[in-house]
């Protein structure tokens, strides 16, 4: 593996950081009877060498440093500051509470930090604290923040840390600020230990014990950190920009040029989708134009006009789409045929987005379809002369004129009817915002709307395709049973959509399975380990479908595949979001407290319930004391095909998950290291033992050959909010720092709730974090051996050093999370795709 900063194969014992050269030794006479002076001469000393070697080597390396985030000119971003003071001021004065929100540290976590900078400020100038500020000192205040000299914000930091004002930092201050920094950045496993790690500071900055440090100590150790950083990455991005400009194509220079090659471009990458979706307007005009042609003939015509065939234009797409709507989620299908030839022509990860398409075309049909008859055929046929209607249409009604009632009362009239309700209930529920009960509904509306809801309401089709078959069968203006098509259509599909649910329920049987071990994660992660079913075979990248009976016996909800193929377990990761999922999570974690074998495991701050669960033979054979709890019953059905299980096919592969949208990329990094090891002829071990390996870590032991592809390189990216979520990914990261011993895998892993680095409120966190990972080569937040960065990443770096360091190679976007950052990474990978020699193409998971 190549960890970015190269901590990971440092030697824990040599936990210097490298280039800090932070007391040059001095010799200086020995004065016996003057302890004191003898420490006085040489920290004198040893402050003018370090701080004059520092200054002559790297002046303006800590210029990150900042207290404030300002983008574009200083002038217009005060103007949003003095707007804020004449709102938050009271009689020309601002206070202490509300200063954060002034400059910009307006939230929660950010109004202690804010506090404390705020004393600072005013200790620096000599103002009453409880006085507040005018206007002219909260302008001096703001070019004290906004400062180009660099070490006069460092003498601010200095002066936060320095709450007595003599000058020196004691551990106890370095605690503080280390607490005030961690509760800002919402760490509360690095807050717990701060007391540890203002010790590691002291003892990386005081060797000679004096019980403080200075401001030269502090500003040494920041400017070889800065140094560290930067002195690779300018030259990097240099030779990156110069290589993207040399690699852009003649063709794209010229605008006009670039707009015609753009569009090739996308016509490229999207090639599949244009003809598939063509195809399907041109059998849906196809329809409707054959049957409008057919109802223009008929003697009918005369009667109800163009209405007649609009209505019957439009029945015949709806048969078309009603019947191949079931075809994209027949799941088991799709998965066999992506391995087919098929796979090259048809975009099978698109299943969801074509669904929804001929969806659409249903909607459209169905209105067509029931306002032609409702407000102009059944209106013409009912107030037609009598002879006209005995002579043309008599025949169909027993020679009885009908009423509008008994049009609308007919069979065919109340089935339709009634398929438009529940297609309509149905089609709402599925909406995204309400699926995923992002609207805010008022009172009891809000038990309508969810993954429940819109799971329910989609089992009543089944009865919506009952009626739309009696619907199309005792047609009016048809006597001929072989031309009543409607039960052609559909029958082939639906046969095979009820073939696919009739294994789902055999596989209850087929594939039983059985929890071997569950882990609760305190990041409402719940991660299964489950027994392997003979014949269940699955690629990296797939997901199964899970049900619980002891929730309800008919919802299946999808999961990836976290495990390698070949594992002798199925694993997944589960996160806590949903009604389902949290009701899972709570009923295992029930009987985990339960269970005698429970055990919680401590590593570090991060805190766990492992339990597992003895086998029947244990059970049958009486070995228990007392009669045990047990899991409830997991079913699984699939494996199913996904995105993620073509990445064979690239040279590189870019794997970027949000929070638990890293778990389709875990079993393809494991599948990837035993791809690698096997290929160099080692076998990964596990580094538990043969007896006690751990589920978590344990790779594959399955034998690949030799010319297996596997892509050349991997980088992972994986961000979450929340610092808890480590706890269940440290165990990822620990496997690819432990297993990858040919460096294959890139991990970078990014924590968006903590401020930039650079930024104040995380500048101490950054200091523990890389004396911490030089000493002990652990980092402290994830407390694994991959160093954590803070907020996140700058994507167009990331994608210009990939299309630099991989030239004329094809490059796999995996991505798996919300859509945020979707049309951000689709623009990147055109734009480098068309700038350079680098191809990217862009995969999203859909379930």
């Amino acid at each position: 593996m190549n960890i970015s900063e190269n901590e990971g194969k440092e030697n824990p014992s040599k936990w210097g950081l490298q280039n800090i050269e932070i007391d040059p030794m001095v010799e200086v006479p020995l004065n016996n009877s003057n302890d004191t002076a003898l420490k006085r001469t040489n920290s004198s000393v040893r402050r003018r060498n370090a701080f004059q070697g520092n200054v002559r080597g790297g002046m303006g390396r800590i210029r990150s440093l900042h207290f404030l985030n300002i983008k574009g000119k200083e002038s217009d971003a005060w103007k949003p500051m003095e707007k804020r003071f004449n709102q938050y001021a009271v009689d020309n004065r601002l206070c202490r509470d509300n200063f954060g929100t002034c400059i910009g540290m307006g939230g929660r976590e950010s109004k202690d930090f804010a506090g404390q900078l705020f004393d600072a400020l005013c200790r620096r100038r000599r103002i009453n604290v409880n006085d507040g500020i005018t206007y002219e000192e909260f302008r001096l205040f703001w070019e004290d923040l906004t400062n180009e000299d660099s070490e006069a914000r460092l003498q601010i930091f200095f002066d936060m840390c320095d709450k007595n004002g003599d000058g020196k930092l004691s551990e106890e201050e370095v605690t503080e600020v280390i607490v005030l920094s961690a509760s800002t950045n919402k760490l509360g496993n690095l807050k717990q230990q701060a007391a540890s790690y203002a010790a590691l500071i002291m003892e990386e900055l005081d060797p000679d014990h004096l019980g403080y440090i200075e401001m030269w100590q502090l500003e040494t150790l920041l400017r070889e950190m800065a140094m560290a950083e930067t002195e690779v990455k300018p030259k990097l991005c240099k030779k990156t920009q110069t290589l993207a400009r040399a690699m852009i194509p003649r063709r794209y220079r010229n605008p006009m040029s670039k707009f015609v090659s753009t569009t090739i471009e996308h016509v490229h990458e999207n090639w599949r989708k244009i003809w598939v979706i063509s195809l399907w307007l041109a059998v849906n005009v196809g329809l409707f134009a054959w049957k409008y042609r057919q109802y223009q003939e008929n003697p009918l015509f005369k009667i109800m006009g163009r209405c007649l065939c609009f209505a019957k234009g439009s029945a015949e797409t709806l048969k078309f789409n009603m019947a191949l709507i079931l075809i994209p989620v027949c799941r088991g299908t799709l998965t066999v045929l992506r391995s087919t030839f098929l796979s090259n022509l048809i975009p099978f990860d698109d299943n969801i987005n074509f669904h929804k398409l001929i969806a659409l075309g249903i909607t459209i049909g169905t209105g067509i379809h029931g306002i032609m008859h409702l407000t102009c055929d059944f209106p013409r046929l009912i107030s037609c002369p009598r002879g006209q209607f005995l002579d043309i249409a008599g025949r169909y009604f027993n020679s009885v004129q009908p009423s509008y009632m008994d049009m609308v009362i007919s069979t065919p009239g109340i089935t339709g009817i009634i398929i438009v309700v529940i297609m309509a209930f149905s089609f709402t529920l599925a909406l995204n915002s309400l699926r995923k009960s992002a609207v805010n509904l008022p009172g009891p509306l809000k038990n309508w709307i969810g993954f429940n809801s819109f799971w329910y309401s989609h089992q009543m089709l089944g009865l919506a395709y009952m009626l739309f078959i009696i619907h199309g069968f005792f047609l009016i203006f048809q006597d001929q049973w072989y031309k009543k098509t409607t039960w052609m259509y559909v029958s082939v599909p639906a046969l095979l959509y009820a073939t696919e649910r009739l294994v789902t329920l055999l596989q209850e049987y087929s594939h039983p399975v059985s929890v071997i071990k569950a882990i609760t994660y305190t990041g409402n992660v719940l991660a299964l380990y489950l027994s392997k079913p003979p014949g269940f075979k699955y690629e990296s990248g797939m997901y199964m479908f899970l049900k619980c009976p002891d929730l309800s016996n008919f919802e299946w909800h999808p999961f990836t595949i976290t495990s390698a193929p070949g594992d002798d377990y199925l694993s997944v990761h589960i996160r806590a979001l949903g009604d389902w999922t949290t009701e899972l999570r709570n009923i295992f974690s029930e009987v985990s407290s339960q269970l005698q074998c429970t055990q919680t495991t401590r590593k570090g701050t991060l805190i766990r319930t492992e339990t597992r669960v003895k086998s029947k033979k244990h059970e049958l054979e009486g070995n228990y004391d007392h009669e045990q709890p047990v899991y409830p019953k997991i079913v699984v059905k699939g494996p199913f095909g996904a995105p993620a299980q073509n990445y064979t096919k690239y040279d590189i592969l870019l794997l970027i998950g949000l929070g638990i949208g890293a778990t389709p990329f875990i079993s393809i990094a494991k599948d990837i290291i035993n791809c690698i090891s096997y290929r160099y002829g080692q076998r990964p071990e596990s580094a538990h033992g043969s007896e006690e390996r751990s589920l978590e870590t344990v790779l594959s032991t399955h034998q690949i050959e030799t010319n297996t592809r596997t892509p050349e390189r991997a980088y992972f990216y994986w961000l979450t909010r929340e610092q808890g979520s480590f706890e269940w990914f440290k165990g990822v990261m620990d496997d690819i720092a432990e297993y990858d011993n040919h460096q294959v895998i890139e991990m970078h892993t990014y924590l968006t709730s903590v401020y930039e680095e650079g930024d104040a409120r995380s500048a101490l966190i950054t200091m523990v974090q890389k004396l911490q990972h030089a000493k002990n080569g652990i980092d402290v937040v994830s407390e694994s051996r991959i160093r954590t960065h803070f907020s996140r990443p700058n994507w167009r770096k990331v994608f210009s050093d990939l299309a630099a360091a991989h030239q004329s190679s094809r490059i796999g976007v995996f991505y798996c999370g919300s859509p945020t950052l979707i049309k951000t990474l689709k623009e990147l990978c055109l734009e480098f795709s068309l700038n350079s020699s680098t191809r990217f193409q862009f995969h999203k998971e859909n379930f």
